[in-house]
């Protein structure tokens, strides 16, 4: 066989390669679509549970002047700056005023304090973040909610997020770029 045909051939796939290489265009990048991550807005901090029953007499009766000197001597410093998911692990009955009286003096110390679960705090965490976000950049534009992440966002953040975009977004997508999920077109 001739080598001077097989450099030829050679050469033109080269050629052939660099142009088709040259036309390849990524089109999300050129896109006007964002891609909003519910996890970009996820706040630093550590998430504790602080359980009631534990100044509960064998877990269940609130005797009130024991449970005030309880919580006055209880040394609140490590729910600094935590977000705290404030409970009772046992089905005792509790006075309203007990749970108001423990975040009163967990307040001074905590970023949060959430009467409930840790799932229910990470709820009420991105309630609020998603209640202060700016909706100006969204404005008539497609926007794709990225659906992975590492963090827990709670499912409700999720719709949440949709009910506050939907009103500006031209469009609504999920998941990622490649392949999203359709929710929703002006």
């Amino acid at each position: 066989m001739d080598t001077r045909f097989d450099e030829r051939r050679s050469e033109i796939g080269i050629r052939i390669s660099l142009n088709m290489a040259e036309e390849i265009v990524n089109r999300v990048a050129k896109s006007p679509l964002i891609t909003f991550d519910l996890e970009d807005l996820y706040p630093a901090g550590e998430r504790l549970q602080l359980d009631m029953s534990q100044w509960l007499e064998q877990g269940f009766i609130l005797r009130e002047k024991e449970f005030r000197l309880t919580l006055k001597d209880f040394d609140f410093t490590p729910y600094k700056n935590a977000y705290v998911a404030l409970n009772c692990s046992t089905e005792a009955l509790l006075p309203a005023w007990a749970s108001l009286l423990v975040t009163a003096h967990i307040q001074p110390f905590a970023k949060k304090v959430v009467l409930g679960s840790l799932f229910d705090l990470e709820q009420h965490i991105f309630e609020e973040i998603i209640a202060k976000l700016d909706t100006v950049p969204f404005e008539n534009k497609p926007v794709i909610i990225k659906g992975c992440s590492e963090k827990d966002i709670p499912a409700a953040a999720f719709v949440s997020l949709i009910q506050k975009l939907q009103p500006h977004a031209k469009s609504l997508f999920y998941g990622e770029a490649c392949s999203s999920v359709p929710l929703y077109k002006k």
